[in-house]
């Protein structure tokens, strides 16, 4: 793991303080000392490889998905106790599926197919009800002031297995509600930003990685070039007495070359067979297509030892149209999220790769616009898979009417902390000096919810 000194001193502190129990985690920290690009040996035992999060931005609401309120339900249209407000039940039958049990949603019926292999927490709950703040907060640990994303701070305490490709990538980022911030790194080095691919505007096939072919010269005439760059470069890092900022602008320049044929090439899904592509939901005129080549993709990176694979499926705010709009947005997801669990199992991929789902916040039980819900920090639903954590279980539950988590409550703290620990992190420990003291993902907060673990 990282700790609050540069490179070179923590390297000093491993071997002086805190020891290695293997040579061949020393030989990770020697590599990490000088390349921020280096993989380094956890300090105990990982779960998990990497992480694939598939954000559902704007809200998506809990009792339509993942958490059955038969009370709401039975008080649909009464009165709520607050002015002008009446419960509104789903809309949509719950039923149990697989071995477990679980019920869950007839808008997805595909992931029911998966609810073994699903850890829902149903106790989730976050601080700020305003949808900027609160995905910054999901992204950042902090939503008051800039922080490097989780990405950035597992690619900065892991490092990457992959040196031709980028360890963190966002599949079509959101522009708005924080923008580059839920991506970006912040005052860690440069080299642990996210990798953009896309936009949230345009669909996914469109999509180009840009810079990717010089204009002018040959592959050989730009390593020539760049050559003489970085040796300007190192010039100039051996004269500072902290090199960590040039260091990540030397490794993200070689990273920008060595892209130039790794990452187009995983674009191009020419090579997938028809049943995987109709396995994803891909297809020219189907619904599915934009997010099942996001999914697809998420496999790909994976399986080429991507850290860090975020997923943004946009537009779950629905204060209204909720009858019209949740069938939409659920059946875009739910046969290409469904595909991706399976392909990853079958590959024997999900053992070490966590899969996360969720957005910054839930929805209100009550109706305060008509066919429609509010915006509900307070208690909400997100799920896991594989890397680590128990299949085929409920944690936490919010009231009866779904207003509040009650029972098992995770908070966003505590889902970062959770998460790092699967990857073999430990979250007081992942800090990073800067302006005079020790940052974290989690600031004074957050706990490991060890009831998921596996």
């Amino acid at each position: 793991m990282r700790f609050p000194l540069s490179r070179r001193e923590m390297l000093a502190s491993s071997a002086n303080g805190f020891g290695m129990s293997t040579i061949a985690g020393l030989c990770s920290e020697v590599a990490a000392a000088t390349n921020p690009a280096a993989p380094v040996t956890p300090r105990f035992a990982a779960r998990a490889k990497r992480v694939i999060f598939l954000c559902m931005r704007g809200g998506p609401s809990h009792m339509e998905s993942f958490d059955h309120k038969p009370k709401l339900n039975a008080d649909n249209g009464k009165p709520t106790g607050k002015k002008g407000l009446n419960y509104f039940g789903s809309q949509w039958k719950f039923a149990q599926h697989g071995e477990s049990g679980i019920p869950v949603s007839s808008l997805f019926p595909h992931t029911s197919t998966v609810v073994d292999d699903l850890c829902i927490l149903n106790g989730m709950h976050t601080d700020n009800p305003e949808h900027g703040a609160a995905l910054t907060q999901l992204h950042t640990g902090s939503f008051l002031f800039e922080r490097p994303s989780i990405g950035s701070w597992i690619l900065y305490g892991l490092g990457t297995e992959n040196r031709d490709l980028p360890g963190f990538v966002t599949v079509k980022p959101p522009v708005i509600l924080g923008g580059a911030r839920n991506y970006g790194n912040a005052f860690l080095p440069s080299f642990y930003q996210g990798t953009p691919i896309g936009t949230m505007s345009k669909a996914l096939k469109t999509a180009t990685i840009a810079n990717t072919k010089h204009p002018t010269l040959s592959r050989e005439q730009q390593r020539k070039q760049l050559d003489f760059l970085q040796s300007l470069n190192r010039d100039f890092a051996r004269q500072q007495k902290s090199s960590d900022q040039v260091e990540g602008v030397i490794e993200s320049f070689e990273l920008a070359f060595r892209m130039q044929t790794g990452l187009p090439s995983l674009m191009d899904l020419s090579n997938e067979t028809q049943t995987t592509l109709d396995a994803y939901g891909i297809g020219d005129k189907l619904k599915t297509d934009d997010f099942g080549r996001q999914c697809l993709l998420a496999r790909k990176l994976a399986e080429n030892d991507v850290r860090f694979i975020e997923l943004t499926h946009d537009n779950w705010d629905h204060h209204g149209f909720v009858s019209r709009l949740m069938p939409q947005k659920s059946f875009e997801i739910d046969q290409p999220m469904a595909a991706l669990l399976t392909d990853l199992k079958q590959r024997g991929l999900l053992e070490d790769t966590l899969v996360v789902w969720g957005g910054e916040f839930g929805r209100t039980p009550d109706d305060p616009r008509g066919d429609g819900r509010g915006h509900q920090p307070e208690g909400f639903t997100m799920w896991m898979a594989g890397g680590g954590v128990k299949p085929g279980m409920i944690h936490g539950a919010t009231d009866e009417y779904g207003y509040k988590a009650v029972k098992g409550r995770v908070h966003v703290h505590d889902l970062h902390a959770t998460i790092l620990h699967l990857l073999g992190l430990d979250h007081t420990q992942l800090t990073y000096r800067y302006a005079g003291r020790d940052f974290r993902l989690t600031d004074v907060y957050g706990r490991v919810v060890s009831e998921i673990l596996a």
